[in-house]
């Protein structure tokens, strides 16, 4: 009864999960169950080292070194390996809470060390573990879909038109052919859609003599015919296009269109785009969320980097935004100056996954000032648009509504916020320096010209740092101690002090970077972070939004508003063991971050 309750546990523990089924059986068989009270010491640094490999059943233990936590270890969770690996005692273990755990003999360890991907599991660090979590993901087949290379999508080879052509030849070639484009034979090459003869030719009283030069675009973006499909999807959104020429060693080989990908899955960020793009009115706005939530969910399951996934829900808010603007302008008029949309927070960084409170604001040009309320109109409109789509309201008021202003107006809110480094102000830099302009054509670079001088601002970077170094994640010893039942709230707790310490090392070096990744990559170029700790706390931050993308999934599938909350006893073993990697990684950045911004 034992082994067969021993290679059920194992089987679902990881790495065992990796064995072939013989071995895992023949390791099941040699396992045994103690029980150890609280209290106990397994084995002392530098004394004898354990003989067996432990694996959690029921309880915890403490990893120390000097007195000092350094791990809790739970259900799923192995150790005694080190012993095992190098023949020494590196540090305390201390049975924390009455301990059920498996014991493999070393013989019985040393033999599975013999399966690669067993082994591997030992070997990997930290970084290397929260990515190989990341890279575990189920759903095999749709996977495949994603992975593809775009070529597979191709049916047929690309028509060609000759760059003398008119408009009708070119609409008589398409309809011949039944495709939606055409290439156009010039130098350099050029494309034209069913699209550009709506938009071009028939909705600017062009008639069919038209050149089709003269309404073609180029030059074409185009994708290797290796891209694999998802790829394609980030192309075509980040390009704002609807068809796509694929390219091999022979030239271009064909073209794909948004139907091409609508068609490899109807849960993919370009359905949802064109869902967006075809609302009509206002009165379809409530079904967005549960769009941007199914399609999260299908590219999670799909293996797809949370990070990658959190770019395409906000290229998809932002043609959100520019819809509503769009029927705002429609009830208003025209805009009576130049204006600038902005968003901040998650949506600034191109890090939101499943929709968050809203975080936007609003800045006009100065000729503007006397038509305020055109601006405060619009404001009003699209918060509540925005509203009712999914995007609940910004509890501490970082709305449009409330944040609006003059170019200049702007100008002095930022200089401020650096010159005067208070309280409010770090904590208003903290938010608006993270801006994105989704909407209108106001230039911001004036804003950017003065975040890039915070360089230059010692104490403003040191006080910033500072706050940014009060959001510590718990030590695993009190995120054990409040229970499996208490709510942990992963974005204050590990996700936010990643995001805080990035901003600040990003303004550090004068980078204009609003990704956390990006951020932390230019710290490490730039001498601030070593390699090492980059790669661990880039992998940490992706396992982060993983975990939180996937507890939100589960709220909502249950009936709930999704929160940034998870409680442990809802975890499995290996979330919560690579989640207490994660945060003892940002907690060793933190201590490193506090030395070198003096900020201790």
């Amino acid at each position: 009864m034992v082994v067969v309750d021993a290679a059920a546990f194992l089987r679902s523990t990881p790495p065992f999960g990796a064995l072939p089924p013989a071995l895992l059986e023949e390791a099941a068989a040699r396992a045994d169950l103690g029980t150890w009270p609280a209290g106990t010491c397994l084995v002392r640094a530098g004394g004898e080292p354990l003989r067996h490999l432990h694996v959690v059943r029921k309880g915890s233990v403490r990893l120390e070194r000097d007195g000092q936590v350094l791990q809790v270890l739970e259900e799923g969770e192995c150790f005694g390996y080190t012993s095992l690996l190098t023949g020494r005692a590196t540090m305390d273990v201390v049975v924390e809470e009455e301990l059920t755990a498996y014991r493999l003999p070393r013989e019985v360890f040393h033999r599975l060390l013999g399966e690669a991907r067993f082994a591997g599991h030992f070997a990997l660090g930290i970084g290397e573990r929260l990515r190989a979590s990341l890279a575990s993901s189920p759903v095999a087949s749709f996977r495949a879909d994603l992975s593809a290379p775009v070529s597979t999508l191709l049916r047929r080879p690309p028509v060609w038109v000759e760059g003398g052509a008119t408009v009708r030849e070119a609409a008589a070639v398409m309809r011949r052919e039944a495709v939606s484009s055409a290439l156009v034979r010039a130098d350099p090459p050029a494309i034209v859609t069913d699209e550009d003869l709506r938009t071009r030719v028939l909705a600017a009283g062009l008639g069919p003599a038209t050149p089709v030069a003269a309404v073609a675009s180029r030059p074409i973006r185009t994708a290797p015919a290796d891209l694999p499909v998802w790829r394609a999807w980030e192309a075509m959104l980040e390009a704002g296009v609807s068809h796509l020429p694929v390219v091999d060693a022979g030239g271009v080989a064909g073209v794909i269109s948004a139907s091409d990908l609508l068609r490899c899955t109807a849960q993919g960020p370009v359905a949802v785009l064109r869902r967006v793009e075809r609302l009509a009115s206002r009165d379809h706005l409530p079904g967005y969320a549960g769009k941007v939530a199914e399609m999260a969910s299908a590219l999670l399951r799909g293996g797809i980097d949370p990070l990658l996934i959190a770019g395409f829900v906000s290229r998809l808010n932002d043609a959100l935004v520019r819809r509503i603007l769009q029927w705002a302008h429609a009830d208003l008029g025209p805009a009576p100056v130049p204006y600038g949309w902005m968003v901040f927070g998650s949506e600034g960084r191109t890090e939101q996954t499943i929709l968050t409170d809203q975080d936007n604001a609003l800045a006009f040009a100065d000729e503007g000032e006397g038509r305020r309320a055109w601006f405060q109109a619009l404001a009003e409109r699209a918060n509540e648009d925005l509203q009712a789509a999914g995007f609940p309201a910004c509890p501490g008021g970082y709305m449009a509504r409330n944040w609006l202003g003059t170019a200049t107006e702007w100008r002095g809110r930022f200089a401020g916020w650096i010159d005067e480094p208070k309280p409010e102000a770090l904590l208003q830099a903290a938010i608006f320096f993270d801006f994105r302009r989704v909407a209108g054509t106001l230039d911001l670079s004036p804003l950017e010209a003065i975040v890039a001088r915070t360089p230059d601002r010692p104490m403003f970077l040191r006080l910033l740092a500072s706050t940014a170094l009060d959001q510590r994640p718990p030590a695993p010893l009190l995120l054990r101690v409040r229970g499996e039942a208490a709510p942990f709230d992963l974005k204050r707790f590990a996700i936010n002090p990643i995001v805080a310490l990035a901003r600040c090392y990003a303004l550090e070096v004068g980078s204009r970077a609003r990704n956390t990744l990006e951020r932390l990559r230019q710290a490490r170029d730039r001498g601030l972070m070593g390699a090492e700790t980059c790669d661990t706390v880039s992998a940490s931050y992706r396992y982060l939004l993983g975990l939180r993308i996937r507890a939100q999934l589960r709220q909502i599938a249950a009936g709930r508003r999704p929160t940034n909350e998870v409680t442990l006893g809802e975890l499995d073993g290996m979330e919560r063991s690579r989640l207490k990697d994660a945060l003892r990684t940002v907690r060793g950045w933190q201590d490193k971050a506090a030395y070198h911004f003096q900020a201790i």
